[in-house]
């Protein structure tokens, strides 16, 4: 059987100074800053000698941008997946928040009434769903070698969880998905046989240098 790597990478940094959900709307594009952590992802990629022949991105700004700098640093084509894409949401577009968000209008608390489905938004089964069908296409298409595919925070949270087994309602405080980071899956075959997380742009992540102490 082929060992196949697929690499799953959140993207970077969003330019977004209205602070809003903005979920699906396009036009959203990285922040200096998201650039910046791309092109850390693929320099560590290369560094690590990463056999990648396979690149495909959401359709949307954030994850084409991000997706850019490893696909020119591993030489083969960006490809699109909209099965990447981020989850549905019925607060895309607002600000959410109980003082001057979403939350203080009683229209939108009936979204709120079952947190495992969820009711605001796509199922969690439904992400596992497509995100499972993307990662088993990428590690067909780099059979052998290794796929990177840049999506987002929940689809890529969700299929974590699918792959591990693991009850897809979640605390989104615990979710280990951030900016830029790399969740990477082995394959044996078309059998899982290895989990892996990354942070490689973890010390330009906002907030670093006063974690860090620097």
């Amino acid at each position: 059987m082929s060992v196949t790597t697929v690499h799953l990478m959140r993207h970077g940094e969003v330019f977004n100074p209205d602070k809003i959900l903005y979920g699906r709307i396009p036009g959203y594009h990285l922040s200096e800053l998201g650039h910046q952590m791309a092109r850390r992802v693929a320099e560590h990629l290369v560094a690590g000698g990463a056999d990648i022949t396979v690149v495909t991105a959401s359709p949307l700004q954030r994850a084409q941008e991000t997706a850019t700098p490893a696909a020119a640093a591993f030489g083969v084509e960006l490809g699109t997946d909209e099965r990447l894409i981020e989850a549905g949401n019925h607060f895309e577009g607002k600000s959410f928040g109980v003082g001057d968000g979403s939350l203080r209008h009683p229209e939108h608390w009936p979204y709120l009434i079952n947190p495992f489905r969820p009711s605001w938004g796509e199922p969690y089964k439904e992400q596992v769903e497509r995100m499972h069908a993307a990662v088993h296409t990428a590690r067909e298409q780099a059979e052998g070698h290794e796929a990177l595919l840049v999506s987002h925070q929940l689809p890529v949270w969700m299929a974590r969880r699918g792959f591990e087994g693991k009850r897809l309602w979640h605390d989104p405080r615990n979710r280990q998905c951030s900016l830029a980071s790399v969740t990477s899956f082995r394959f044996d075959g078309d059998a899982l046989v290895g989990l892996h997380y990354t942070e490689p742009a973890a010390d330009l992540l906002p907030g670093a240098s006063q974690v860090s102490g620097a």
